[in-house]
C-alpha cells in the first residue's frame, strides 16, 4: 500500500508499513527467547540438580522400605515422574522479561505494531523447548537406573511430552508475577507455590497409601493426576482414562495461569 505526497510540481509514492503477520510476531519473538535460553548456562544446571538429586535420594533412602511393605512394585519407576514435574515445573523466561521490563526493552516493544500476544506466547515456546531439554536427561537417568517403559519408546516420547505440558501449564504463574511486580526477587520466589503442589500428592506413596487430610487434598491436587498420567506410560500401558485425566488437570491449570498472565499484561500494558 502506499500513499501519495505532492512537493511542488512532483509526485512522490510513499510505502506504507505493513503490520507483520501473527506467526511472524511470534517467530521473532520465540528466536529471540531461544538464543537467550542456550546463552545462560545457569539456567538449566539448577533445574537439572534439583530433580536428580530427589530422585537418587528418595531411591537409595525408601527403596527398599516401599517395595519390601508391599506399598509400591517398582520405587524406581514410581519415582521418575516425580523427578520430571520437579525439572519442568517453575522453568520459563519470566527472569528474562523482567530484565527486559527494567531494562525498558519491553516498553520499546509496546510502541511497536506486534501483537500482544505474540510477547508472552513467543517467550512460551522458548519455554517447551527448555522443558523438552530438560527432561531428556532425567529419562536417560530412569533409564540407566533400570526403569523400564511397557509402552516403549513412543510411550518415553510421549512421556516427556506429557511432563513439558505441565512445565508450560504452570509457567503462566511467574510470568504473571514478572509483569505484576517487574522484581526478579518476586520471580525468583514464585517457585515456592509449587510447594504444596509437589509435596501434597502422591510423590512418595499411592494416593490408596494415603490417608486423612493428605488424602482429601491429593485428591483435588492437579499434580496428582499428572503423576498417575506419567506413571500410567511406564507400567500400566496406554491408559487413556488416566492420561485424560491428567490432561485435564494440566488444561484447567493452564487455563488459570495464562488468563493471570493475559491480566498482567493488560495491567501493565493500560499503565503506559
Amino acid at each position: 500500500m502506499t500513499t501519495t505526497q505532492t512537493t511542488g510540481t512532483e509526485t512522490h509514492a510513499q510505502p506504507l508499513a505493513r503490520r507483520s503477520s501473527i506467526f511472524h510476531d511470534l517467530r521473532t519473538v520465540a528466536k529471540r527467547a531461544c538464543r537467550g535460553v542456550f546463552r545462560e548456562p545457569e539456567f538449566f544446571i539448577p533445574a537439572l540438580i534439583v530433580p536428580v538429586f530427589f530422585f537418587v535420594v528418595n531411591i537409595g533412602a525408601l527403596q527398599d522400605f516401599a517395595e519390601q511393605s508391599g506399598v509400591v512394585v517398582d520405587f524406581k519407576a514410581f519415582q521418575l515422574p516425580v523427578s520430571i514435574i520437579f525439572a519442568v515445573t517453575g522453568v520459563s523466561r519470566a527472569s528474562a522479561l523482567v530484565t527486559d521490563i527494567q531494562g525498558g526493552y519491553f516498553d520499546r516493544l509496546l510502541l511497536t505494531p506486534i501483537r500482544r500476544p505474540a510477547l508472552l506466547l513467543g517467550l512460551m515456546a522458548a519455554d517447551l523447548m527448555a522443558v523438552m531439554m530438560l527432561t531428556v536427561p532425567v529419562l536417560l537417568l530412569g533409564l540407566a537406573v533400570g526403569v523400564s517403559f511397557v509402552t516403549g519408546i513412543l510411550g518415553m516420547v510421549a512421556f516427556l511430552f506429557y511432563g513439558a505440558l505441565w512445565g508450560l501449564a504452570f509457567a503462566g504463574f511467574p510470568y504473571a508475577i514478572a509483569l505484576k511486580t517487574g522484581n526478579p526477587a518476586a520471580v525468583n520466589s514464585s517457585f515456592i507455590l509449587f510447594f504444596p503442589f509437589a509435596f501434597l500428592t502422591t510423590s512418595f506413596l499411592p494416593k490408596e497409601a494415603l490417608t486423612g487430610w493428605l488424602a482429601t487434598i491429593a485428591t483435588y491436587n492437579p499434580v496428582t493426576y499428572v503423576l498417575d498420567g506419567l506413571r500410567s506410560l511406564i507400567t500400566e500401558g496406554w491408559e487413556w482414562g488416566t492420561l485424560g485425566k491428567g490432561l485435564l488437570a494440566i488444561i484447567i491449570l493452564a487455563s488459570i495461569s495464562f488468563s493471570m498472565a493475559s491480566a498482567a499484561m493488560r495491567g501493565r500494558i493500560s499503565q503506559k
